[in-house]
């Protein structure tokens, strides 16, 4: 069964979290302080995805996200924001999250988003060997590994995912619903600006010079395109 960490401090939440969870058929494991949830993820390190709120009681669900970021690169993350805080939203994706949802949520939301990110972490798995070569980059689908000149860039699912589908369509102009369908799925009901938060996110991590990317160049008023 599939593990889902819940980081959450009120119970009433969490609760009916773990419910949805279980009755969706993951295996849900239950955090209410952020060192707790760090805590579970070392004695559980199959946990697939972790679902974290922003207001904790001791560290705030941003430094649980970073902290998980520096030592797995392959978890889901969703980050659990209010409505009106709409920086919580950015600041959390900017800070290695996959994807957020907004309270109040449905189960059918949070579970349809769950189960994306699942499809994600194991997308790749019937590759048996393949590499996208393309400038100084250096993708191996199998491995879900990212080289520029020699030296590993370190991604997450999502990142992996979107550098993927750019370097399988170079000098394409793609669409931010293009890489909304693609990376997040057709039946994401998210909003567009996360596919601009995880490409300046990628350009961090890719580009010479962020302020005059030179490989993910902006097509103003309809997406992106791969030139490298």
């Amino acid at each position: 069964m599939k593990k889902v960490m819940i980081l959450e401090d009120e119970v009433n939440i969490r609760s009916f979290v773990v419910i949805n969870l279980r009755r969706a058929g993951y295996e849900p494991i239950e955090a209410a302080t952020g060192q707790e949830a760090l805590d579970k993820l070392r004695e559980n390190p199959d946990i697939g995805v972790a679902i974290l709120d922003i207001m904790l009681p001791d560290i705030d669900g941003f430094e649980v996200c970073r902290r998980i970021r520096a030592t797995s690169k392959q978890i889901g993350i969703i980050m659990l924001t209010a409505r009106t805080q709409e920086m919580d939203k950015v600041t959390g994706l900017m800070t290695g999250a996959d994807d957020y949802v907004t309270k109040p949520f449905s189960p059918a939301e949070l579970t349809a988003r769950i189960d994306a990110l699942f499809r994600r972490i194991g997308g790749d798995n019937t590759v048996t060997s393949e590499i996208l070569s393309q400038g100084p980059f250096v993708m191996n689908l199998r491995n879900h590994t990212l080289e520029k000149a020699g030296v590993r860039v370190k991604l997450t699912q999502v990142e992996h995912s979107i550098m993927k589908l750019f370097m399988q369509n170079p000098g394409r102009a793609l669409s931010r619903e293009d890489i909304l369908s693609a990376v997040w799925g057709r039946d994401y009901e998210g909003e567009l600006k996360i596919v601009d938060v995880n490409i300046r996110r990628l350009r961090i991590k890719i580009e010479d010079d962020t302020a005059n990317p030179t490989y993910i160049t902006t097509v103003w008023g309809y997406g992106y395109k791969w030139g490298a």
